[in-house]
């Protein structure tokens, strides 16, 4: 029988935000293996009891990403981590875009800019100015060139917490065509989504957004799926490495696909959206559980 440990973060007072957590665990026991919804931080937790640690919705590791690699890296050493710890500590840094950019990948176009760096900002159009490790929106925020004082003023306190910041050019299309998400589950493709525009002109960097906003089911044209393989593809370790990936896509100028992110850490499943998937899902967990 085998056992699995859903992982998650500790919300404290507030209700957890992970609605498929309970559901995956149930229908993980519905298959005959043992579920237990754990905290990642939680230090009285033995992870050699388990065969499997499957991250899922560990959604405060961007505010602690050294101490979440360094618990990555401990788990792996201990039980079966999925994703693995090379491939989480990859993906917990977003300059990973550059280098999938170097393999060939299409991504929209990004410059970093680290504590200390001169920094330079469009004077021609709209860009986006957000963290390189960052999840749900945290610390993004959508400017004009006139709005060029307030996103200095973002990157000045952004540094001054030695985080560093990606500017990149807002893709209009998003806010007519959305941001499609391509989930993948055992180097498959699982299901797809697409949600509407998340920085809506004027929102504060370090306001409150809504993450997925008017999610709904898509079906991935070929284009997309051309662009998530050679993604995946690009993926240290190949796309063999990884047990779930989520790729993030919105289309460019010239109206073909970019990535906008891949998603390897602790991405949202959406299987409250996509039902029919459960039963995959559940069935690759336990064949990873059990290699």
């Amino acid at each position: 029988m085998a056992r699995i440990a859903l992982v998650t973060y500790d919300p404290g007072e507030e209700p957890g935000a992970d609605r498929d957590l309970p559901v995956l665990r149930a229908a993980l026991e519905d298959a005959g293996a043992v579920a237990d919804i754990v905290h990642w931080d939680d230090p009285a937790i033995d992870w050699a009891g388990f065969d499997l640690a499957l991250i899922r919705s560990t959604w405060d590791y961007s505010r602690r990403v050294p101490e979440f690699v360094a618990w990555a890296e401990r788990c792996a050493g201990l039980t079966r981590l999925m994703n693995p710890a090379p491939v989480v500590r990859w993906n917990t840094d977003k300059r990973y875009l550059g280098e999938l950019a170097e393999a060939g990948v299409p991504v929209v176009p990004t410059r970093y800019v680290a504590p200390g760096d001169h920094v330079e900002l469009p004077g021609d159009h709209e860009f986006v100015v957000k963290p390189t490790a960052g999840a749900g929106a945290r610390y993004a925020a959508r400017y004009t060139p006139a709005e060029r004082e307030t996103a200095l003023g973002q990157l000045a306190r952004m540094h001054a917490e030695g985080l560093t910041a990606m500017v990149q050019p807002y893709v209009r299309d998003i806010d007519t065509r959305g941001e499609r998400a391509l989930q993948f589950f055992g180097g498959q493709l699982l299901h797809a989504s697409r949600k509407g525009a998340v920085l809506e002109p004027g929102t504060p960097y370090d306001g409150d957004k809504t993450p997925h906003p008017r999610l709904e089911v898509w079906e991935p044209t070929g284009a997309e799926l051309a662009v998530a393989e050679k993604a995946l593809a690009a993926v240290p370790g190949g796309a063999e490495s990884v047990l779930y990936a989520r790729v993030d896509l919105v289309d460019g100028d010239d109206g073909g696909p970019r990535l906008m992110e891949l998603e390897l850490v602790e991405p949202n499943l959406f299987l409250w959206l996509h039902p029919g998937s459960l039963p995959v899902v559940v069935d690759r967990i336990i064949g990873a559980a059990a290699r």
